[in-house]
């Protein structure tokens, strides 16, 4: 279900990124606030590792390294001509993709841009969108499915997760989306559509709503938990929300705008910051189109 590439990927590419210097957390106050992503790039994902951003493109899959402390990169990886959406690192220096409408999942060596493996999930009526790291899996949402797709961290072939329970996917809608890990060893993911979020049972597929307390997640999308707090991104409404997680449910405890937002999709942290890249869903997209990546204080 997989296929390897050797290095030679790498040096035909000629994407070798230099390792960067240790940076204290504390020390991101330095850091510049916003910088640019290449024109027409159509960013969706961003993923932190030490302080490289890396970034996918919609456009044609590319991957972007982008250095926090200047604001500066480059492209790391030429991509297959389909999505690259959301993304997250391992501790082996490995880049998780989820790939959209190509409906797979890609993995990539950080620091060659070599392609160590593709996962073909789907071919039809899909939409693979984020991606969540356990100690064991890579879980991906399909936000055109019923499904969660598990990819062993040791690339041996995924398996298909059908889900139960209270979800209800519309046919044709961007259901799932951000996918989180639980409190309790389970995932956490939210359906756009719907502004509902859900807890995952990653054995049986069970899903369960999760109580928002009267509040509904509109255009929600990526997710970022920390401890008992939920950061939600709510694209569309270029609003960051804060939800405290419980046994009985979440509740709103901040929320985030910025005037520097058009329609930020993900998010990721880097000490007292989130970053998040500007989708600018509104923009019709050219080869000129400019996009940039904005970091906030926490709400």
């Amino acid at each position: 279900m997989y296929r390897r590439f050797g290095v030679l990927l790498a040096a035909v590419l000629g994407v070798t990124l230099t390792a960067a210097a240790p940076a204290t957390a504390g020390a991101s106050k330095h850091f510049p606030t916003e910088f640019s992503l290449p024109n027409g790039w159509q960013p969706e994902g961003i993923a932190i590792s030490g302080t490289t951003a890396y970034f996918g493109s919609r456009a044609d899959g590319s991957i972007y390294a982008a250095d926090l402390r200047t604001g500066k990169g480059k492209v790391l990886a030429k991509g297959p001509g389909t999505p690259s959406l959301g993304l997250k690192v391992d501790d082996r220096k490995r880049l998780w993709v989820a790939g959209g409408v190509g409906g797979d999942a890609r993995v990539y060596d950080t620091r060659s841009g070599t392609l160590l493996a593709t996962f073909q999930f789907a071919t039809a009526d899909t939409f693979v969108n984020d991606v969540v790291l356990t100690e064991k899996s890579a879980w991906f949402t399909d936000s055109r499915k019923a499904v969660l797709y598990e990819v062993p961290l040791n690339l041996k072939p995924h398996r298909t997760l059908a889900l139960t329970g209270d979800l209800v996917v519309t046919p044709g809608a961007t259901n799932l989306n951000g996918i989180v890990t639980g409190l309790d060893g389970g995932l956490i993911v939210v359906q756009s559509n719907t502004g509902k979020l859900f807890r995952i049972d990653p054995r049986s597929g069970k899903s369960t709503e999760i109580n928002l307390s009267g509040q509904t997640l509109t255009n929600g999308d990526g997710l970022l938990r920390e401890g008992r707090q939920l950061y939600v991104v709510q694209n569309r409404l270029n609003k960051v929300a804060r939800y405290t997680l419980s046994r009985d449910g979440a509740t709103l405890a901040a929320e985030r705008t910025d005037a520097r937002f058009d329609v930020p999709t993900t998010v990721a942290a880097f000490g007292k910051r989130l970053y998040l890249p500007n989708a600018r869903f509104s923009t019709p997209p050219t080869p000129e189109t400019t996009y940039t990546v904005v970091a906030v204080e926490r709400p």
